[in-house]
């Protein structure tokens, strides 16, 4: 049977979400000498990019203003983090 390893996510009004993983899991995404924390981060910011790409360029009707610009913001966040657009990475772009 396969054991689970717990991290934490802190939201800035301090409340706590603990999410459980399969132990081993995230090393199979961890290159050699990076934190296994580094790389729950990088998955985070990954499918949030993914799923505020589609509420935007991918749903039905129009967009929301907000909506868009917090896409906008987060694909900043990506290329920062990743050193790549988001476009690049996905392999299409609108």
């Amino acid at each position: 049977m396969v054991e689970t390893e717990t991290y934490t996510i802190e939201g800035p009004d301090g409340d706590v979400e603990e999410v459980e993983l399969p132990e081993g899991l995230v090393d199979v995404f961890t290159e050699q000498g990076e934190e296994a924390t580094n790389v729950v981060g990088d998955l985070v910011v990954q499918s949030f990019a993914q799923q505020a790409h589609v509420a935007v360029h991918h749903a039905e009707g129009d967009t929301p203003a907000d909506l868009a610009e917090l896409n906008e913001k987060m694909e900043e966040l990506f290329e920062e983090r990743f050193g790549l657009s988001l476009s690049d990475a996905m392999g299409h772009s609108h």
